[in-house]
């Protein structure tokens, strides 16, 4: 196994691996069609994959030459296998640079549409909420670092490629993000159980930032407290409360909405 090999192991499986070095991995013929050229580092694709996919191959063979310091290697189906983060190989993965998105540059869109994340863990929420704010036009996503890894393989295949069109910034603290937007004339929501405004009553036309909790636990309450105002998610039945990525789809959506009329 070669020292490339390794590396990808390890940068499936660590997370502080994949931010010291600065790379993420991408798998699966689909998501590899939307990486963008110039972030990829290494193409990876196993033997079996090479014979039944030539033209695909050939087209990433010269993708690579054209980009400094990318390689491609055709690997055995067991190296690949053994290097794979999944339970049913593709045969296609990349090694990609990580983006390097800052809040403050996030921030400076007028009139922008925020979701801010607090310790959210589900990688398929965090995926999903990239997928559906691309979808409905939010300027960015604001998380804090305890929040699951959005380099995660799991995030990133929930994702659908979002990943490599929404920007997203990770931060320590998420207070000074609802200080600056408040500066600017913005307002931050706290999507919470003790709210009593309805979600879909606000103004949501200036610059507003949803603020979404940890899936059990929801906001912490120094967070929540910080915020400029809770709403809520009516609910009828015996449901107490939704998703994480359902809650924050809705307040993008009704936001969306708002701005177009």
């Amino acid at each position: 196994m070669n020292q490339l090999a390794k590396d990808i192991m390890k940068w499936q499986k660590r997370s502080s691996k994949r931010h010291e070095d600065g790379v993420f991995i991408v798998e699966g013929i689909k998501m590899f069609r939307e990486i963008p050229a110039e972030r990829l580092k290494h193409i990876v694709v196993s033997d079996s994959f090479a014979k039944q996919n030539q033209k695909e191959v050939r087209d990433a063979e010269k993708t690579a030459k054209t980009v400094p310091g990318c390689t491609f290697e055709i690997v055995s189906d067991d190296q690949y296998a053994r290097i794979s983060d999944t339970k049913t190989p593709q045969g296609v993965l990349a090694v990609v640079e990580s983006y390097r998105y800052r809040a403050e540059d996030l921030l400076k869109e007028e009139n922008g549409l925020f979701i801010l994340l607090e310790n959210l863990q589900d990688p398929g929420n965090l995926g999903t909420i990239l997928r559906s704010s691309e979808a409905a036009g939010v300027t960015g996503i604001i998380m804090n670092r305890e929040c699951v890894d959005i380099y995660n393989p799991k995030v990133i295949r929930a994702t659908m490629g979002s990943l490599f069109r929404m920007r997203f910034a990770i931060v320590d603290d998420l207070k000074p993000v609802l200080h600056a937007i408040r500066e600017r004339g913005g307002k931050s929501y706290a999507a919470h159980l003790k709210g009593a405004v309805d979600y879909d009553l606000p103004d949501y036309k200036a610059t507003t930032a949803f603020m979404i909790g940890n899936e059990s636990q929801g906001l912490s309450d120094a967070l929540s407290e910080a915020a400029d105002g809770y709403i809520k998610i009516p609910m009828q039945g015996k449901v107490e409360s939704l998703n994480a990525a359902m809650a924050a789809t809705i307040l993008m959506y009704e936001a969306a909405r708002q701005r177009k009329s």
